[in-house]
């Protein structure tokens, strides 16, 4: 899947962000190693604790169809309803869940709707804790 293909994915689910709140609507799209993609979008709640990101909606909706390695992600947002006009970055939460499941070459893809930004995980969320720190193996 090319990364336009992905980009496109996050923007199509980001029609279904429920964003009441702060009218930030976000759509993700994860590609798993085995080629499927797992969309996601933010999920918003009067209780703000209680909100889920788009990113994380599609790493639980991707972990709970057994999938467990994956090669990037493709995050869009911006205003409910208009185009996306500027680059959308996961959240600090988003990054450490990408880290308990991804290495650090993972890729993060976003867009303004004219250029493509390529992130690594590692460059997103350098000296990261990890599994390893717990004695893990990622």
């Amino acid at each position: 899947m090319t990364d336009e293909e992905l980009l496109a994915a996050a923007e199509e689910c980001r029609a279904n962000a429920y964003a009441p709140y702060s009218g930030f609507a976000v759509g993700a799209a994860l590609l798993a190693a085995d080629g499927r993609v797992f969309p996601g979008c933010n999920l918003e709640n009067a209780a703000y604790s209680a909100t889920c990101c788009a990113e994380r909606a599609a790493f639980s909706r991707a972990v709970s169809e057994g999938a467990r390695d994956f090669l990037k992600i493709a995050v869009v947002g911006g205003p409910a309803g208009a185009p996306v006009s500027r680059f959308c970055m996961p959240c600090g939460v988003c990054r450490q869940v990408m880290r308990e499941f991804c290495r650090g070459d993972f890729t993060v893809l976003t867009t303004d709707g004219r250029e493509i930004r390529r992130r690594t995980l590692a460059g997103l969320l350098p000296d990261s804790f990890a599994a390893d720190a717990l004695g893990g193996d990622r």
